[in-house]
């Protein structure tokens, strides 16, 4: 019977073994995804924390798994019109547009509060609409600190030179844009589209490509219409979907690729608002996760499911969380 391996989310490649966790003795926190090892799994998405210090206020950056910069191009981006976010029954939508002040930008300002916050894993977001503008703010990042551990390719962006299809919908393409990335120096992950029927395909030619892990995954397309003035409540038109409505969605993107990939590490991320989503994720085939929407409504969500994973583990006999990869998938 198939079975996830776990060598990507245990460090050394096994679980501890030994007695039942006790208050006295801690569980191990620690995954791995591709070559980076991580403190914990958890971990803010891009374009929900901001792209420094925002959430200072309400949780210590330096504990997180990884801080995840929101999406930066090459060049300073302006993005949509407003309104850029409407509530909905569960969740949000959104249609920022990946407003950013570009890599350079972000080096010279961002970067350095996030080191002056003592902040030591930082994973930078990426996104252009062209190869070459991928290139170009992975090229840019080649002499980012060290502490920039990796980079996430946001692959759900329109190809200019390929028809406007997003990138994340196409093999080819998507390969194109890691291959291109690996100026970067660091670890790649590339963020997938849940918006297409090939992401299990699409996560197999990226890593072909060059990419350590796959991020499972992006917002889901939609639309809200204001029945007043009969137009999208978007100044952008359609948007993204996000927040529990979209949670089981996600789930089932890395369950299915963690079939397809078996050796893939996969982040997963959706809809996460408690511990039992994270765990989910975990079971399903994750080696980390990313909180999201849920910032939006309490900022220390992060630091509360960092202390609920340890929780759960304990309850559930679990020395180390990395012995939670892909159970769901075990018979």
């Amino acid at each position: 019977m198939w079975r996830r391996r776990r060598s990507s989310s245990t460090p050394g490649g096994a679980a501890p073994t030994g007695s039942a966790p006790t208050d006295a003795s801690p569980v191990d926190l620690r995954v791995r995804v591709g070559t980076i090892e991580l403190p914990n799994p958890v971990m803010v998405a891009s374009g929900t924390a901001g792209h420094s210090t925002e959430l200072s206020g309400y949780v210590d950056l330096a504990r997180l798994g990884a801080f995840v910069v929101k999406s930066l191009h090459v060049d300073p981006w302006a993005g949509n019109p407003g309104p850029r976010v409407h509530p909905l029954s569960a969740g949000m939508i959104n249609s920022v547009g990946l407003q950013g002040p570009g890599v350079a930008g972000w080096l010279g300002d961002g970067c350095r509060r996030l080191l002056d916050a003592g902040v030591e894993r930082i994973v930078v977001s990426i996104w252009g609409r062209t190869v070459a503008e991928y290139a170009a703010a992975a090229a840019a990042l080649a002499a980012a600190p060290p502490e920039v551990i990796a980079v996430e390719v946001n692959l759900s962006c329109p190809n200019l030179d390929g028809g406007r299809h997003l990138f994340a919908h196409d093999e080819a393409q998507s390969a194109d844009v890691i291959a291109a990335c690996s100026v970067a120096g660091r670890p790649l992950w590339a963020k997938l589209s849940p918006n297409t029927d090939r992401t299990a395909a699409v996560a197999g030619a990226v890593r072909e490509a060059g990419a350590e892990a796959v991020t499972l995954t992006n917002t889901l397309l939609g639309m809200v219409i204001d029945t007043e003035t009969r137009r999208p409540v978007l100044g952008g038109g359609g948007g993204g979907v996000s927040g529990p409505a979209m949670h089981a969605v996600a789930v089932r993107q890395v369950y299915d690729c963690a079939i397809a990939h078996p050796d893939l590490a996969l982040v997963g991320v959706g809809g996460i608002a408690s511990t039992r989503d994270a765990i989910e994720f975990l079971l399903a085939g994750a080696s980390a996760c990313q909180i999201g929407t849920a910032n939006f409504a309490d900022p220390s969500t992060c630091a509360r499911l960092i202390d609920g994973v340890e929780a759960w583990c304990r309850a559930h006999d679990i020395t180390a969380i990395g012995e939670l990869t892909g159970g769901a998938h075990e018979r």
